[in-house]
């Protein structure tokens, strides 16, 4: 049975959207399955924002009625036909999911009807309410009193109908215990315990910052030099009303300066400053016009490379108030900002009230959203510490500070101290001053004896030692064999040869382990799924191809993850014959005598390994096909193929490669990763390290 929930505003501007998809992301931490349904665009036009987000993290939902529909049934005194075709919706929507979040109408001045058919909807709907408010709008005296009128709309006679409240855009000077015993003094159904407080989300002027792409588009500007608009975002806004010296200290990362092109001298500063390595959010020319030639050609580096430069005929005081009343909504294509503020109102919200309003027990499932706060809770219950010998590579300084901040590992940041001061402060990131940086001039000799020790038998000598050591890999890989550090991540900017060889030179393959292998956890709509080995060996054989499935499942089982493994080939069964398929025919035949209890299949093709009704007709009784977790396919060839290709095509999310088999944990990147890549690298890192030591953690999300 799903349990429907429905999202309902208590006033205007409440930030209705970022509250329902907020909780429906945090409901899908929890483990139970999710699906979302907007029954009613809010626009007139164009596509319907709520349901184009929330398509980015699941899967089946619906496209809703559209505004003009609903208003002609409810014109005609049609309510019913329209609520017919809402439960339609909410049926197509709920199919196999756990709970549904129903998001209701935003209440604006062209909707008076919008209240009254929120609670209308809900009722029918059978759904609980969750109540959305804000304190920025009104005090507490007066929002106490519109949400026990709100309230007893969608309160029913049988004592349900309510199920929370969330206290949205709460002002950050708030007396917030004064404002809450208010509410509570105004609102009986809050104080009564009908409303369960769920969370509490302050402003954060961050989540507002646009690109530097949707102020052009905004004030309909010329683009002169389009540099990195698309991914720049506007922080500060400088207006050159004095002259350069005293504006120069407000030229930091994500400034946009506004001024006339014939006010040399801001250009000129500006340009400076992004030839200093500071990211501004870019130069905006008003008055049309344009800097001098001469200025121009000596600025021209500046003003041609990733430093956006827009133009508008518009003058500064009148651009400069359009930028005040730039509309605060997310784009639709802007998902990096849609996944920050997600991440944001989710974290602030405690479902648990709600998950225990839930009609049956749910099956608990490791979705996406599910398995990155998984990997968060756990990291944080082993406090490892995990060294970063690309210490001063921006993207790996930014993690870092990430990392302190969540308390997810403690980071060593391997590199020059100096450097990564000016990496930082390059880049508007702020390092905290308990954030470890080790300069490797600073502490390399002391490892040149230890080095020579372990390789001696290799011929290793100390000038040999010495010139190695000169890697900061090399350097951060004996930290871990001398047990300094609980682990190690790099690759941002180096190959994966660079990483791994020191690991097996210094660190060696852990007890019982034949080889080193690799496992990408894929962040697919409907869960998540291990693929191995898609980075590490080229041709395995039966053996090491069995070897291969066992470090995978328990990798599998050790994330939260029901290892059903399927060993792939090109035949299901007996369909087809050769030596691949003999090969992996042997490899599973090999599993099951050493691991009798895990759950393996194969050979299996992919389509009967993945598709209930293709796994079902191509094998028929087998418990793996349709149904698998752990894919491992029989090379590196098809694997890293694959694996590119559902990443790729399918807009799926790959962690890893995660390594398996090594005494310590060392783990790769892609050169092409982003900081969230190497966060939750260094997180995957920290439970090896803690797993490696026989250490349970206490599991945040059921498996």
């Amino acid at each position: 049975m799903t349990t429907t929930f429905f999202v309902g505003p208590v006033g205007q501007d409440v930030g209705l959207t970022s509250v329902a998809l907020g909780l429906a992301r945090a409901l899908s931490r929890s483990g139970v399955r999710v699906a979302f349904l907007k029954p009613v665009a809010q626009s007139q036009s164009g596509p319907e924002r709520s349901a184009t987000f929330a398509r980015t993290f699941l899967s089946n939902v619906p496209e809703p009625l559209s505004r003009a529909h609903a208003e002609t049934l409810l014109g005609r005194e049609s309510s019913d036909d329209l609520l017919e075709e809402v439960v339609t919706l909410a049926e197509q929507a709920k199919v196999g999911a756990d709970v549904l979040v129903v998001e209701g109408l935003n209440l604006t001045g062209g909707s008076a009807y919008a209240g009254n058919l929120n609670a209308l909807m809900s009722r029918t709907l059978g759904a609980e309410a969750v109540l959305v408010a804000s304190l920025k709008t009104m005090d507490a005296g007066a929002l106490g009193d519109s949400l026990e009128i709100t309230a007893r709309d969608y309160d029913h006679s049988d004592g349900g109908g309510l199920a929370g409240l969330v206290l949205n855009h709460v002002p950050l000077q708030t007396d917030f215990g004064a404002a809450l015993a208010e509410l509570r003094r105004r609102a009986p159904s809050l104080a009564g315990g009908k409303l369960a407080l769920l969370g509490v989300i302050g402003e954060q002027a961050d989540l507002y910052a646009p690109r530097t792409a949707d102020v052009a588009r905004m004030l309909n500007a010329a683009v002169l030099n389009e540099g990195e608009m698309r991914t720049r975002r506007v922080i500060s806004t400088v207006v050159s009303a004095r002259s350069a010296p005293y504006v120069a200290d407000l030229l930091r990362p994500g400034a946009l300066v506004v001024a006339p092109g014939d006010r040399e001298d801001i250009v000129m500063a500006a340009s400076l400053a992004h030839l200093s390595g500071i990211p501004l959010a870019g130069l905006l020319l008003t008055a049309a016009s344009a800097p001098d030639d001469s200025i121009a050609r000596l600025c021209r580096a500046a003003l041609t490379g990733s430093m956006p430069v827009l133009q508008v005929a518009a003058n500064t005081y009148t651009t400069a108030g359009m930028l005040s009343q730039m509309e605060r909504k997310i784009p639709l294509d802007d998902l990096e900002r849609l996944e920050r503020t997600l991440e944001f109102v989710a974290d602030r919200l405690d479902v648990q009230p709600l998950v225990r309003r839930l009609g049956a027990s749910p099956e608990r499932r490791m979705t996406p959203p599910a398995f990155r706060h998984y990997l968060i809770e756990q990291a944080r219950a082993a406090g490892k510490r995990i060294v970063l010998p690309e210490g001063d590579e921006p993207r790996t300084i930014k993690a870092a500070v990430i990392c302190h901040e969540k308390g997810i590992a403690r980071c060593v940041l391997l590199a020059d101290p100096v450097r990564v001061r000016a990496v930082a402060e390059a880049q508007g990131v702020k390092l905290p001053p308990e954030l470890e940086i080790l300069d490797p001039e600073a502490v390399r000799g002391r490892y040149v004896a230890p080095m020579v020790e372990r390789r001696k038998s290799k011929g290793l000598t100390e000038p040999m030692a010495e010139a190695q050591l000169e890697d900061t890999v090399v350097l951060g890989t004996m930290m871990l064999a001398l047990g300094e550090v609980d682990g190690l991540v790099s690759g941002a900017v180096h190959t994966t040869a660079n990483t791994v060889r020191p690991a097996l030179q210094l660190i060696k393959t852990a007890a019982g382990a034949a080889l080193v292998s690799s496992v990408f956890f894929m962040l697919m709509p409907e869960g998540v799924l291990v693929y191995g080995d898609a980075a590490i060996n080229p041709n395995p054989n039966a053996q090491e191809l069995a070897d291969i499935a066992i470090q995978s499942a328990d990798s599998a089982s050790a994330f939260g993850i029901e290892p059903r493994v399927a060993m792939l080939s090109y035949s299901t069964g007996t369909s087809g014959s050769g030596e691949d398929v003999e090969k992996v025919a042997e490899a599973t035949r090999l599993v099951k005598e050493r691991r009798p209890d895990l759950n393996v299949d194969g050979p299996l093709q992919y389509d009967a390994a993945s598709v209930l009704s293709v796994g079902q007709q191509k094998a028929p009784g087998s418990s793996v096909a349709g149904r698998a977790t752990v894919f491992i396919f029989p090379d590196l060839n098809t694997g890293n193929t694959t694996y590119k290709a559902v990443q790729r095509a399918a807009n799926v999310v790959a962690v890893g490669p995660m390594l398996q088999g090594l005494r310590k944990p060392v783990n790769d990147l892609s050169r092409g990763a982003i900081v969230d890549d190497i966060v939750y690298t260094i997180a995957l890192t920290a439970i090896q390290a803690m797993q490696a030591e026989h250490v349970q953690p206490v599991p945040s999300v059921p498996a």
